[in-house]
């Protein structure tokens, strides 16, 4: 019965029933959409950064004044246990020329034994021994409409291009759709260098990692720091806390819709209880009581929160499609069990507030006094 009675109180003011839900459709959307974006650049990092949580980077220790790993570090390194493989990277920026045109590119010397640990080729091969070849970056390749076969002149050094890289994104260590990568023994003739700028250490087995580079710091940092090493797993704990706060902060911002929201439903709900004061008398004369008068109020709430929240989750999943589609170019991620929470959150969140607004109007019109209500005009 008492559903019946706010279903009707509420049909009787359809257009103001209507805007209120409309607030809690907005409120949700906001929360939803916005927790799923934050979500889904959290899982991106998660998944860039999640690929590499075996390896170590070891750099020069500066504090020691070094600038270069020496080629007798890099052979003490390699040896330790646990590392299955230890791969040497020396870097520059450099401006190149292809076809009399200029650009700025990273140049990286590696043995070509070891790219095919770090990065994918797309065409061609990889680098062979000590090629006086070179590969190329995809972003590069595009740029410049660069095949296998073509030219790159560096420091008047023309190296021919037998390999394009597949497209890699922002890298951690190597970053090589801008690049060009020759061998070391290249690049030592080009830049005048014995040593290289970093070591990638990948660990034989994930749990190893911390042991891994304990054994590192040891063997090296015995009386000062040598070396300094960055574990890629300290990096995704860092990304993970990172974009959790994203999420918090852009919710945060959503839930700032749903108090509107509230607002509205409590202005709604208080002119409804002024508008059925005579009618509240009437009921109260003949029986009702204290909790039977809020409990119909807060039905009334209710029904507006749950299909408020029910209308805003659907379009919180569209809405997630479309932010997913254009900012991150991938849906799969709007699938993922912790971006479908913040829809059920965002609901919740909807009927909360709509519970949360109708409290007072409904502590209000049961506290009328049945005397008061019938003389009331």
């Amino acid at each position: 019965m008492y559903l019946k009675l706010a279903r009707r109180n509420l049909e009787r003011h359809t257009f103001r029933t209507i805007l209120a839900i409309i607030g809690i459709v907005i409120g949700v959307m906001a929360i939803s959409s916005l927790g799923i974006l934050g979500n889904s650049l959290r899982l991106t990092a998660h998944e860039f950064i999640g690929d590499i949580g075996n390896e170590l980077l070891v750099f020069p220790g500066y504090e020691s004044g070094e600038t270069e790993i020496t080629e007798k570090q890099y052979e003490e390194m390699r040896r330790i246990t646990g590392i299955e493989h230890a791969i040497p990277v020396s870097s520059e920026g450099d401006a190149i020329d292809i076809r009399k045109e200029s650009t700025y590119a990273g140049i990286y010397g590696m043995h070509g034994d070891d790219m095919q640990h770090i990065l994918e080729i797309e065409k061609g091969h990889f680098l062979r021994g000590d090629s006086d070849n070179c590969v190329v970056g995809s972003r590069l390749a595009d740029g410049y409409d660069l095949r296998v076969g073509s030219k790159v002149t560096i420091k008047d050094t023309d190296f021919k291009v037998v390999g394009i890289l597949a497209e890699q994104g922002s890298g951690v260590g190597v970053s090589a759709d801008q690049a060009v990568i020759i061998s070391h023994r290249m690049f030592s003739k080009l830049y005048d260098t014995d040593g290289y700028d970093q070591v990638i250490v990948q660990v034989r087995n994930i749990e190893e990692v911390e042991a891994v580079k304990a054994a590192i710091e040891n063997r090296f940092n015995r009386r000062e720091e040598v070396v300094t090493v960055m574990a890629m797993n300290m990096v995704l704990e860092g990304a993970n806390e990172f974009f959790g706060y994203i999420s918090k902060f852009l919710m945060g911002i959503g839930a700032i819709s749903l108090v509107v929201a509230g607002v509205s439903i409590l202005n709604v709900m208080l002119m409804s209880t002024m508008e059925r004061t005579k009618e509240i008398g009437i009921m109260k004369a003949i029986g009702a009581s204290k909790k039977e008068i809020m409990l119909m109020f807060l039905l009334e709430t209710v029904i507006l929160g749950v299909f408020g929240s029910l209308i805003g989750g659907v379009l919180s999943f569209a809405g997630g499609f479309i932010i997913n589609s254009i900012i991150l170019k991938d849906i799969s991620y709007l699938f993922a069990p912790s971006s479908l929470l913040y829809i059920v959150l965002g609901m919740g969140f909807g009927v909360f507030t709509g519970l949360l607004g109708g409290l007072y109007p409904a502590w209000k019109a049961s506290r009328l006094k049945p005397l008061d209500a019938l003389r009331y005009e």
